[in-house]
C-alpha cells in the first residue's frame, strides 16, 4: 500500500484533520494508511508489526479518538505500554492530538501518587494508558474497572515480552470485556506474542510495514552530557571545531528558537529560525536560503521541521531533549542522508541521563557520550583552517597591488614578525581564548544525586508492616527535621519502599535510623542493571 494518501483520504473527520494540520503532520505515514481505516471501518482484531518512528502511536490515536463516546464516563479503551515514559509520551499525544473533543485520558504507572490516580479515575476517564503493575494494582484495588472497555491496546509488545510483563498482561485481560477489540504493536512477533494472539484475539488481521534501516550507518550518534546554563557554549564549541558545519538544531519551544538563534547570531554565526509563528512565506524564504546555503544553520522547534527534506545535512543537535523515541528517530534521520555521513549529537543535563537510556532502548539505537571539545582544541582547527585558506590563496594570482604592498613591509620589517603582525592583525579576536566561556564539568559524584542534589532510600518496612506513604513520610519527620514537600517519589511496596530526600538530608536519615548490632532500617538505595542496561532500584518491583 502506498504512504501518498492524504489524512482526508483516511475517513477521519474535521475536527481530526484540524488537530493534525497544527501538529504540522503533512501526510499519513505507512502505518497510518494501513492502521487508520481498518479500525474505523470495521471491528476485527489487528496486530501490527512497526518500528519505532514510523507514527504508530498516531496510527492507533486518532482512530481512538474518534470511536470514543463522551457522552459515557466509563473507560472506554486501555492502553497497556511498558514504562512510565511512554505511558506519559502515549497520553500527551493522544491529547495533543483530540482537538476540540472533550475526552479525558490518564497515564497511570508506578512511582506516581497512587491517590493523584485515584482521584482523577473517579471523575471519569475514557482513555487510560498505563504501566502492566500499576493497572494491576488499580484492579486489585477495585479502582479501575475494565469490563465495559471496547478497545485494548498493546504498545511495544515485545519489549513488555522483554521485560517480563506477558504473564501480568494476561492477568489483565481476564478482567477485561470478552468482546473488546485487541490490537497489538510489535517491532517484532516472536513465538510468545503469537500465542498470546492466538489465545486472546479471536481472529486478527495482520498489518506489516516494511522495515527500513531509519538510523543508518551513515549517522554517527553521540551525546554531551551539560549543564542547562552551558549548552549554548558547547554549541559554539561544536560548531567552531567542525571543519564543516550545515546543521538543523532543534528545541522544544518557539521562545527557545529565538532564544538560542539572537544568541548565536551575536556572536557572528549564520543563522535562522523555524517555529510556528512563523508565516509560511516566511518559512520558504528561510527554507530556500537554507537549502543553498546561504546560511549554515537552522533552528527550529519539531512541528516546524516537518517536511524539510535536506541531502547534505552533516549535522542534527538536539539542543533539547527529543519528548520521546519516535522524535528522536524523525529528528536525527535527517542527517546521514543519500550516501553522506552526518552526525547526530544530544545535549542532555544530568538529570535526563535515564531518559536519554529510555529513548536509545526503545529506538534500538547507540548513543555515545563524548566531551565538549576544549578551547585550546578550537583554537588549533581554527589556525589549521586559516592556514589552509592562506595556503590556497598563494596559488592563486593576486593583483599587483598587494604585492607592491608587501615589498614595502618587508623592505622596513623582519619578515616573521611582519607576517605574525598580519595574522595577529586579521585573527586576534577570533583566535581569542576569551571568546569562549568557561564550562563547569559535570562531575561524577553529583551524577550519583539523582541527577539533582537528591538521594534514593531503601526503607526495610512496606505493606506488610501497614505502611502507607504518609505513614513513611511522618515516621522519617519524626526523627529528621524535613519537610513533607523534601520526601518525594514514595514507593510502597510488599516488604520494602523507596523514597527520594534532599541529598544534605540523605546522610542524617540514615543515621537516625541506625541501630547497634540490627541491620539498618534505612539505607541508601543501590542500583543493578536490568536486561536492558537501564539503572534500577535494586530492590524495586517491575513496575
Amino acid at each position: 500500500m502506498t504512504n501518498k494518501k492524504t489524512f482526508n483520504a483516511l475517513g477521519l473527520s474535521a475536527n481530526l484533520l484540524e488537530a493534525i494540520h497544527k501538529k504540522g503532520f503533512e501526510e499519513p505515514t505507512a502505518i497510518q494508511v494501513m492502521t487508520i481505516p481498518v479500525m474505523l471501518q470495521d471491528d476485527t482484531n489487528i496486530i501490527v508489526q512497526a518500528q519505532t518512528g514510523t507514527g504508530k502511536t498516531a496510527a492507533f490515536g486518532l482512530p481512538l479518538i474518534e470511536m470514543v463516546n463522551t457522552d459515557s464516563n466509563s473507560v472506554q479503551a486501555l492502553i497497556l505500554v511498558p514504562t512510565r515514559e511512554l505511558a506519559i509520551q502515549v497520553s500527551e499525544e493522544i491529547n495533543s492530538l483530540k482537538g476540540r473533543k472533550a475526552i479525558k485520558i490518564v497515564p497511570i504507572y508506578g512511582g506516581q501518587s497512587i491517590d493523584q490516580q485515584l482521584r482523577r479515575l473517579k471523575i471519569g476517564i475514557h482513555i487510560v494508558v498505563g504501566t502492566p503493575g500499576r493497572i494491576i494494582d488499580h484492579l486489585n484495588r477495585k479502582t479501575l474497572k475494565l469490563r465495559n472497555i471496547e478497545h485494548l491496546i498493546l504498545d511495544e509488545a515485545d519489549e513488555m515480552l522483554n521485560m517480563g510483563f506477558i504473564e501480568d498482561i494476561e492477568e489483565i485481560m481476564k478482567h477485561t470485556n470478552p468482546v473488546k477489540r485487541t490490537l497489538l504493536f510489535s517491532a517484532t512477533i516472536p513465538a510468545r506474542i503469537k500465542d498470546l494472539a492466538h489465545k486472546y484475539m479471536d481472529g486478527y488481521q495482520f498489518l506489516s510495514i516494511k522495515k527500513e534501516r531509519l538510523i543508518t550507518n551513515l549517522t554517527e550518534q553521540i551525546y554531551f552530557e551539560v549543564k542547562g546554563s552551558d549548552k549554548f557554549e558547547a554549541l559554539c564549541r561544536i560548531i567552531d571545531f567542525e571543519d564543516v558545519f550545515y546543521g538543523l538544531i532543534f528545541c522544544r519551544t518557539k521562545s527557545d528558537v529565538e532564544s538560542v538563534v539572537m544568541h548565536l547570531l551575536d556572536r557572528g554565526y549564520d543563522a535562522e529560525a523555524l517555529h510556528g509563528d512563523i508565516s509560511q512565506a516566511q518559512r520558504e524564504r528561510t527554507l530556500e536560503k537554507f537549502k543553498k546555503q546561504r546560511v549554515n544553520i537552522l533552528v527550529a522547534t519539531d512541528v516546524a521541521a516537518r517536511g524539510i527534506d535536506v541531502y547534505n545535512l552533516t549535522h542534527v543537535i538536539n539542543y533539547s531533549l527529543p519528548q520521546d523515541p519516535e522524535s528522536y528517530v524523525h529528528r536525527i534521520g535527517r542527517t546521514g542522508r543519500a550516501g553522506n555521513e552526518g552526525t547526530a549529537i544530544t545535549f542532555i543535563t544530568p538529570s535526563e541521563y535515564k531518559k536519554l537510556m529510555f529513548i536509545q532502548r526503545i529506538a534500538k539505537t547507540d548513543i555515545k557520550k563524548s566531551t565538549i571539545p576544549r578551547v585550546k582544541d578550537i583554537i588549533e582547527v581554527k589556525k589549521k583552517k586559516i592556514s589552509d585558506d592562506l595556503t590556497a590563496t598563494l596559488r592563486t594570482k593576486m593583483d599587483t597591488h598587494y604585492y607592491n604592498w608587501a615589498k614595502k613591509l618587508l623592505a622596513d620589517n623582519n619578515p616573521t614578525e611582519c607576517l605574525a603582525a598580519v595574522l595577529n592583525y586579521c585573527f586576534e579576536e577570533e583566535l581569542s581564548p576569551d571568546a569562549y566561556g568557561k564550562m563547569i564539568e559535570v562531575g561524577a559524584k553529583e551524577k550519583q544525586l539523582d541527577q539533582q542534589g537528591k538521594a534514593r532510600l531503601f526503607v526495610a518496612l512496606g505493606k506488610k508492616d501497614k505502611m502507607t506513604a504518609g505513614k513513611l513520610a511522618e515516621l522519617i519527620m519524626g526523627r529528621v527535621s524535613i519537610k513533607p514537600i523534601h520526601i518525594s517519589d514514595i514507593q510502597v511496596m510488599d516488604k520494602f519502599s523507596f523514597i527520594t530526600v534532599p541529598f544534605e538530608k540523605a546522610e542524617k536519615i540514615v543515621i537516625s535510623f541506625k541501630e547497634k548490632g540490627q541491620k539498618p532500617l534505612i539505607s541508601h538505595a543501590k542500583k543493578r542493571m536490568d536486561n536492558k542496561g537501564m539503572k534500577v532500584d535494586a530492590r524495586s518491583s517491575r513496575r
